[in-house]
C-alpha cells in the first residue's frame, strides 16, 4: 500500500504533535518543551520531552523519537500507513491508499488481527454450538449471564483437545507460525505444536477501539499443575500494561458519566455491565500500570477502586492510589461486604444496590486511615506515628498545592494535630522523591554516552572537538530557519563531514531545501528512514542540547532569527578554521621530518596559506 509523498507531508504538517502525544501522556510545560513520563520505558523521573516548535518528541532514558508518526507507529504498534491514516482521519484530511506490485497485501499487524478475528469466532461457536461446549454453557448459565451478554463481549470456549484449534487453523489457511506467536498454538521443546486455551473458556481482549488483540482462557476443571487463568503472550498487536479490559465498551458511558469503576477480573466486569453498569474496566489480574493510567485518563479523570476486601485486594488499591495520584486523578475507594466481590454482590443485590455502595466510596486518604484503623496501627503511639508517615506520601504525589493543603488539615483535624508538623513530613518526603530524582538523573547520565553510541556508532576516529561543532551543525539544520540551512549548505558539503551518519543527514536535508520543501524538524525527520539515525537526530535537536543560551543574554534585544544566523556563522567558522588546523598538524609533523631546509620554507608557505584562508573565512562570516 501506498500513500503519496506529498499526501503524506500534507497530513503532518497538519497535524500538532502536542495533541495526538498529551492524550496518552501527562505532559507539564518546561522552557519552550513539553515533558513526561515515557511510555516505552519504567521510569520516575520525566524524560521524554515534547517540541512543539519542531513537532518532534524524544526520550533522554530510552532515546525513542521522532516525528508525530513514529510516536503514533510505535504506541499503537501500527504500521506507517496505519499511523498516517489515523493522523489523517484525525486531522480531517481524506486519504487514498493505492496497491503496488511491491507492497500489496495487509501488513503485519494486519495478518494478526485478523488471525485473532477468527479464532475469536471460531471460540464463540464452539460456546453457542458445539455439544463439548455443554459445559461451558452450564458455566455460563450458573453465573447468571445471558446470551446477549455472551455475544457482546464474544465470551468462547476452547474445546478439550490438544489439536482442535491447530486443524481448524490449517482449514482456514492460517500461518501456524503467526498462531504460536499470538499464543493461541504452544509448541513442546521437540516442536510438537498444541492448543494452547483447550478445555478453557475464551474472553477476548479488544483494544480500545474495539478490535481483538488477546485472549485471556479460564479452566473449568481443576488441573494439577495447572494455572486458574492462561492469558495471551505480548505480540506485535497486545502489550498487557496498556489495556485495559472492556474500555472499548465503557468507554462512551465513562465519557457521559465522567466516572470510571476499576475493578479486578473479567467476570466482575461483564456481570456488572450485564446488571447496566457499564462504566467499568479491569486490570484483568494483573497491577495496575502507568500505561494504564494514562490510557483512562483520556476519557476522564475521576476513579473508583472496587478491589476485593481481603489483603491482596486492599494492597492492589493501595498501589493504585500511588499510580493514580501521579496523573492527578481524582480517587475514591468503594468496598463490598466480606465475602462479597461485585460479580456475586450484583447477581444478589441489583443495580441500585451496588450504586448505593458506589456512591458511599471514600477518598483515599479516608479509606487507607480506615485500613490502618483495622490494622491496629493507631493503639500505640509509635505505631501512629509511622501510619501518619504513611498517609503522608501519597498526599507528597498531589500536584495541586491547594488540595494537598486542605488534605494536611483534614488529617491535622482528625489526628488532634498541628498542621506545621504535617508539613514538616510532607517537606521531608519531598525531599527524598527530589533525591531519588538526582539519583536517577545521575543514573540516565552515566549511560547516556554509552546509549548514544549505540544509536549511532563511531564510524572512524574523528577528533572530538570536529564531532561536536558537526554535531552543533546538524542541529541547527533542524532550527527550522531557512536561512540558517542557506547558511551551511553554502559553506559546506557531505565531503567535508567526517561522520558518516553526518554526512548523510545533510544530504538530506540538503536534498529538501535545494526542493523548497518543507525545512521544519519533524518534516525533515520524516526524510530520514534509519529508524537509529531519527533517534539520533530527536536526541541533539531537542532542548536538553538546544543552541546555547548564552547568546539569547547576550543579544537580548535581537529576534530568535538573528541570533540563530548568527551563532551560524560561528559555528561554521570555527568548523572550517577546526579542519584547517588539523591540517596545520599535518605541515608541522612534516617540518620535524623534512631532511633540508628548502623543504621547511615549502611548508612553511602552505601554513601561512592556511592562515591567511583562516582570515578570509573570518572576514566572511564574522
Amino acid at each position: 500500500m501506498v500513500i503519496p509523498e506529498q499526501k503524506i507531508e500534507e497530513i503532518r504538517a497538519a497535524a500538532n504533535i502536542y495533541d495526538f502525544i498529551s492524550p496518552h501522556i501527562a505532559l507539564r510545560k518546561r522552557g519552550r518543551n513539553y515533558i513526561g513520563l515515557c511510555p516505552f520505558h519504567n521510569e520516575k523521573t520525566p524524560s521524554f520531552t515534547v517540541s512543539e516548535e519542531k513537532q518532534i518528541f524524544h526520550c533522554f532514558g530510552c532515546h525513542a523519537g521522532g516525528n508525530v508518526y513514529r510516536f503514533i507507529m510505535d504506541y499503537q504498534k501500527i504500521s506507517f500507513i496505519e499511523a498516517v491514516q489515523d493522523v489523517a482521519k484525525q486531522v480531517g484530511i481524506s486519504v487514498e491508499v493505492t496497491q503496488t506490485e511491491q507492497t500489496e497485501g495487509p501488513s503485519e499487524q494486519e495478518m494478526l488481527y485478523d488471525v485473532n478475528t477468527i479464532a475469536a469466532r471460531y471460540f464463540l461457536e464452539n460456546l453457542l454450538n458445539a455439544p463439548e461446549g455443554e459445559t461451558a454453557r452450564k458455566y455460563f448459565e450458573n453465573r447468571k449471564i445471558k446470551l446477549s451478554t455472551i455475544r457482546t463481549f464474544g465470551l468462547g470456549y476452547a474445546l478439550p483437545a490438544w489439536e482442535a484449534f491447530i486443524n481448524f487453523a490449517r482449514d482456514k489457511n492460517i500461518e501456524l507460525n503467526k498462531a504460536v506467536q499470538l499464543g493461541l498454538i504452544g509448541k513442546t521443546n521437540e516442536g510438537r505444536l498444541y492448543d494452547k486455551f483447550s478445555g478453557r473458556i475464551i474472553f477476548p481482549i479488544f483494544s480500545s477501539t474495539g478490535r481483538v488483540i488477546a485472549f485471556g482462557g479460564r479452566i473449568l476443571e481443576n488441573r494439577e499443575n495447572t494455572a486458574k487463568y492462561l492469558n495471551s503472550p505480548e505480540s506485535v498487536v497486545y502489550t498487557k500494561g496498556r489495556v485495559l479490559y472492556g474500555l472499548s465498551h465503557a468507554k462512551d458511558d465513562i465519557r457521559k458519566l465522567n466516572k470510571a469503576i476499576l475493578v479486578e477480573g473479567y467476570m466482575d466486569l461483564i456481570s456488572l455491565h450485564q446488571a447496566g453498569v457499564k462504566n467499568v474496566v479491569a486490570v484483568s489480574g494483573t497491577a495496575l500500570t502507568e500505561e494504564q493510567v494514562q490510557l483512562l485518563s483520556r476519557y476522564t479523570k475521576n476513579v473508583v477502586l472496587l478491589f476485593d476486601a481481603d489483603a491482596a485486594g486492599m494492597k492492589a488499591a493501595m498501589r493504585s492510589i500511588e499510580l493514580l495520584l501521579q496523573r492527578d486523578m481524582e480517587i475514591k475507594i468503594a468496598s463490598l461486604p466480606s465475602g462479597e466481590d461485585p460479580d456475586s454482590y450484583v447477581n444478589t443485590y441489583g443495580k441500585q444496590a451496588f450504586e448505593k455502595i458506589i456512591d458511599r466510596a471514600q477518598n483515599f486518604l479516608e479509606y487507607q486511615t480506615d485500613y490502618f484503623q483495622k490494622q491496629g496501627l493507631f493503639n500505640e503511639p509509635s505505631t501512629t506515628a509511622d501510619a501518619i508517615r504513611e498517609l503522608m506520601k501519597p498526599v507528597a504525589l498531589i500536584q495541586d498545592e491547594l488540595k494537598r493543603s486542605l488534605l494536611i488539615k483534614t488529617i491535622a483535624k482528625k489526628f488532634n494535630l498541628r498542621e506545621m508538623l504535617l508539613e514538616d513530613e510532607l517537606r521531608k518526603t519531598l525531599a527524598g522523591h527530589q533525591r531519588e530524582d538526582q539519583i536517577e538523573a545521575k543514573r540516565r547520565k552515566n549511560v547516556e554516552s554509552k546509549v548514544l553510541a549505540e544509536i549511532l556508532p563511531a564510524d572512524k576516529q574523528i577528533p572530538q572537538h570536529i564531532f561536536n561543532l558537526e554535531v552543533e551543525l546538524i542541529k541547527l539544520l533542524f532550527e527550522g530557519s531557512e536561512k540558517v540551512v542557506e547558511l551551511i549548505v553554502h559553506h559546506i558539503n557531505d565531503e567535508m563531514l567526517l561522520s558518516e551518519a553526518n554526512a548523510a543527514i545533510f544530504n538530506e536535508v540538503a536534498e529538501a531545501y535545494n526542493a523548497d520543501a518543507d525545512l521544519t524538524a519533524g518534516a525533515l525527520i520524516g526524510r530520514i528512514k534509519d529508524e537509529k539515525i531519527q533517534q539520533y537526530i530527536s536526541n541533539i535537536t531537542l532542548e536538553k542540547y538546544s543552541i546555547s543560551k548564552m547568546w539569547e543574554e547576550l543579544h537580548p534585544d535581537e529576534v530568535r532569527g538573528n541570533i540563530l544566523e548568527k551563532y551560524t556563522k560561528d559555528v561554521l567558522c570555527k568548523y572550517k578554521h577546526a579542519h584547517l588546523d588539523e591540517n596545520a598538524k599535518e605541515f608541522y609533523l612534516e617540518m620535524e621530518n623534512a631532511q633540508n631546509d628548502d623543504d621547511k620554507i615549502i611548508i612553511m608557505k602552505r601554513l601561512r596559506e592556511l592562515n591567511r584562508e583562516k582570515q578570509l573565512i573570518s572576514d566572511e562570516l564574522l
